[in-house]
């Protein structure tokens, strides 16, 4: 039986099981407003945007290739320690992949006094999320997790001391990330409709 880390029993990492258990519906708010808020999108702005979502995307499909599809699951039955790849720069990958994404969809819509706000409360959700993650992992791999989350920063990346290798099967990453793509073409095409509603 897997003891329980008083990290995960804490009052943020309870809160943070919630959110995690809906994490795939946390974006929808921050991109509802800039659908909803007239503004001038330009070319320039959307390349600059576009920039953050290659960026931010090529990340999440690191960690997806390391990592394997678990990283779309929501049981906290986690079966590896991934400390390869992605994870050997930083623990949180997908989540730092994710804000990147948004964060450019945010600058092609030009909505930009949003940003900030949006920065923040992304900043709050995933910082609960990865408090409840971190609970489990320790919960699960002890003095092994303990270890890793150490040697690696959390947020922002930073060279491994030691290179570490794995598995990586990037056509499961592409493969899964097949709805993601279908996400980003239905959202392009939801601000087209709206500049063009605009001009």
């Amino acid at each position: 039986m897997t003891t329980i880390s008083q990290a995960e029993q804490s009052r943020s990492a309870r809160v943070g099981a919630v959110l995690f258990r809906y994490r795939g519906f946390l974006p929808v708010p921050f991109l509802l407003i800039p659908l909803a808020i007239p503004a001038h999108q330009t070319a320039g702005g959307w390349a600059l945007g576009a920039s953050f979502i290659v960026v931010g995307e090529l990340i999440r499909i690191a960690g997806v290739a390391a990592a394997g599809t678990v990283t779309r699951r929501r049981s906290r039955n986690v079966q590896r320690l991934v400390t390869y790849g992605a994870f050997a720069w930083m623990r949180n990958p997908l989540y730092v992949g994710n804000l990147l994404i948004w964060v450019g969809f945010m600058i092609g819509s030009q909505v930009l006094w949003f940003l900030p706000i949006a920065i923040v409360l992304f900043a709050i959700e995933y910082a609960l999320i990865v408090r409840y993650e971190e609970g489990v992992l320790e919960s699960t791999f002890g003095a092994e997790y303990l270890e890793y989350r150490k040697r690696t920063p959390r947020w922002v990346p930073r060279p491994p001391r030691q290179p570490a290798s794995g598995e990586h099967d990037w056509g499961e990453a592409l493969r899964s990330e097949v709805s993601t793509f279908l996400q980003y073409l239905a959202l392009g095409g939801a601000f087209y409709v709206k500049h063009r509603l605009l001009s």
